[in-house]
């Protein structure tokens, strides 16, 4: 049972993700009430006031959501680098199954073997 519950628990860079996703989502959902708050803050006459918590809050929301995407992008890229992801590096006995194509009916083209190809990365 101990072994299951291990197994469920995310870890700490992914609990961490979690937290950050969550905050940015938080900040972003507070902009709108920013703004309203900012708009009344302009009409009893603290303008500057207004604009700045207007802006402090988009640019805190901003950030939370670059941060949020950074770290997300970091955590799928250990997943999928990681063993934990069970993603199967290709080669080339995998595609021994695969058949060749037979004659072609156009007349301009140049068959390649193995040997011809490029590799890119």
């Amino acid at each position: 049972m101990t072994g299951w519950y291990a197994e469920q628990t995310p870890d700490r860079s992914a609990t961490a993700m979690i937290a950050v996703t969550l905050l940015a989502l938080l900040l972003v959902a507070v902009v709108p009430v920013a703004l309203l708050a900012g708009a009344v803050m302009m009409m009893l006459g603290h303008v500057a006031g207004g604009l700045a918590l207007f802006g402090g809050s988009v640019l805190a929301a901003a950030i939370a959501v670059a941060l949020a995407g950074i770290s997300g992008m970091r955590h799928l890229r250990k997943l999928v680098s990681g063993h934990s992801f069970g993603a199967v590096q290709a080669d080339d006995s995998q595609y021994t199954a695969v058949t060749k194509p037979g004659g072609s009916d156009y007349t301009n083209v140049v068959q390649l073997d193995r040997s011809e190809y490029t590799e890119v990365r």
